[in-house]
C-alpha cells in the first residue's frame, strides 16, 4: 500500500485530503513522491513561518535535540524562560503560558479570564462576548467561544457562557455588556477561518475603551494574525490597543506545535501553582525553534511582508474574475466568481497550493518568500482564475 491508502485505511476521516503527498520541500517549493514542483501559497495554514526546512530554524531545532528533548514543567529550561521573555518584551506583556496549539491557548485564556473575575468579583461573573464569524478552535469549550452556528452541532452540550456580537457593531457589543456579567472581550482582529475579514480600528478601538472603563478582559486571538502575519508584530498592534491577555500558535513555531498565552498587568498572576498545566507545555525543541523564528521578525521583516501584499494586491485587483480582496500583509481572501474550491484544485493541478475560507481563496505565503517565486505563483493564481 502506498502513502495515501494507508492514510485512508488508518487515519481518522476528520480531513478532506487533496491528492498530494509531499515527500520534501525548501523555502517556498515543496514535491510529490513523483518530483512534481509547487510553489507554496500556504505555509502549512500560516505556519513554516519561513518555508520548508529553513536552515536557520533547522540548525536551531537540532541544536536543541543534541541538548535534550523534553523534561517536566517541575524543572527550568533556556529556550522556554529565553522565549518568553523575548515575547513579553517585544508586546509589554508580563507573563506567559505555553501550551501545543493554539487551541489550548485559547483555552488557556478563556479559563485565565473567568479565573481572574472570579478572584476579584466573586462566581457569576463569567460569561464572554465573541464575535459572529469568529473562529477559536476545535475543542468543545473554543468550539463553543466559535461564533458560527455550523459549529455548534452534534456536539452537545457546549460550554455555556458565551455570546456574540456582530462584528464591527459597536452598539451590539454594549448590548451584550448590559444583558449579561461580562468578563471578557475576545476577538481576531483579522477573521481568518470565517473568511478573512478585518476588524475596522474604529470598532476595535472602542471596544478596548469599553473594556478598559468596565474592568472586562480585553483577549486577542492572534493564532493566525501573530508573528507578523499581518506585516506587524502581532495583529493587535495595526490599531491603538492594548491587550490584557493575547494568545498565539501557528507561526510562532516555524512548523513545530507550540501555543503561547501572554497576560497584561491585570491578570499576570491569575494563574498560581496547579491551577493549570501542559505536560509539553515549553517544550525545550518547539521553544528553540520558536526563539529562532522570533528573533528575525525584524522591522526589516515586516516591511518585506507589506510590499509583497502590495504585489499580490496589484496582480490580482483588476481581474475580471476578482470580486473582493480581503486581509492584511500575507494573510489575505481573495472572493472570485469562480468556487474557491475550483480555483484551488486548478491551482495543484498546475502546480501552486492554495487554500479556501469560507467561499475564498485564502492565500498565507511563507513571509519570506522571494519575489521571483511569487510573482511565479501569482501568474498561475492569475490563469486559473482567468480561464
Amino acid at each position: 500500500m502506498n502513502t495515501k491508502q494507508i492514510d485512508n485505511e488508518f487515519v481518522a476521516h476528520s480531513y478532506g485530503r487533496l491528492p498530494l503527498e509531499i515527500v520534501s520541500g525548501k523555502g517556498s517549493l515543496c514535491y510529490d513522491e513523483n518530483g512534481k514542483e509547487y510553489i507554496d501559497l500556504g505555509s502549512g495554514i500560516a505556519v513554516n513561518t519561513f518555508g520548508f526546512s529553513d536552515a536557520e530554524w533547522v540548525e536551531a531545532v537540532k541544536a536543541q535535540l543534541d541538548a535534550y528533548a523534553h523534561t517536566s514543567n517541575y524543572y527550568y529550561t533556556s529556550p522556554c524562560a529565553k522565549l518568553a521573555q523575548m515575547l513579553c518584551e517585544a508586546t509589554g506583556m508580563k507573563k506567559v503560558f505555553f501550551s501545543n496549539s493554539g487551541g489550548e491557548a485559547n483555552e488557556c485564556m478563556i479559563k485565565a479570564a473567568r479565573r481572574y473575575s472570579f478572584q476579584k468579583y466573586g462566581k457569576g461573573r463569567h460569561t464572554i462576548i465573541t464575535l459572529k464569524n469568529s473562529f477559536h478552535g476545535r475543542t468543545i469549550t473554543t468550539l463553543s467561544a466559535t461564533g458560527q452556528d455550523s459549529f455548534h452541532t452534534e456536539f452537545d452540550p457546549f460550554t455555556e457562557g458565551f455570546v456574540y456580537a456582530e462584528a464591527n457593531n459597536f452598539d451590539d457589543v454594549v448590548r451584550l455588556t448590559e444583558e449579561n456579567n461580562v468578563c471578557g472581550i475576545m476577538m481576531e482582529v483579522v477573521q481568518g477561518e470565517g473568511g478573512v475579514y478585518v476588524l475596522t480600528k474604529e470598532f476595535v478601538e472602542k471596544v478596548a475603551a469599553l473594556c478598559n472603563d468596565k474592568d472586562i478582559l480585553l483577549m486577542i486571538d492572534e493564532v493566525q494574525t501573530g508573528n507578523g502575519r499581518t506585516g506587524e508584530l502581532y495583529g493587535y498592534m495595526n490599531y491603538n490597543v492594548q491587550p490584557d491577555i493575547i494568545s498565539t500558535a501557528k507561526g510562532l513555531g516555524g512548523g513545530l506545535p507550540i501555543g503561547a498565552t501572554m497576560f497584561g498587568e491585570k491578570c499576570k498572576d491569575t494563574y498560581t501553582p496547579g491551577s493549570h498545566g501542559s505536560t509539553f507545555g515549553g517544550n525545550p525543541i518547539s521553544a528553540a525553534a520558536a526563539c529562532n523564528v522570533f528573533s528575525r521578525l525584524t522591522p526589516e521583516l515586516l516591511e518585506g511582508v507589506k510590499q509583497r501584499n502590495e504585489i499580490i494586491v496589484n496582480a490580482l485587483k483588476d481581474l475580471d474574475g476578482v470580486e473582493e480582496i480581503s486581509g492584511m500583509g500575507l494573510m489575505l481572501g481573495i472572493k472570485c466568481k469562480k468556487e474557491a474550491k475550483e480555483i484551488m484544485l486548478g491551482c495543484l493541478e498546475k502546480g501552486l497550493l492554495v487554500l479556501t475560507a469560507k467561499d475564498k481563496v485564502r492565500l498565507l505565503p511563507p513571509l519570506n518568500i522571494d519575489i521571483e517565486t511569487l510573482n511565479k505563483g501569482l501568474n498561475i493564481l492569475t490563469e486559473v482564475i482567468s480561464r
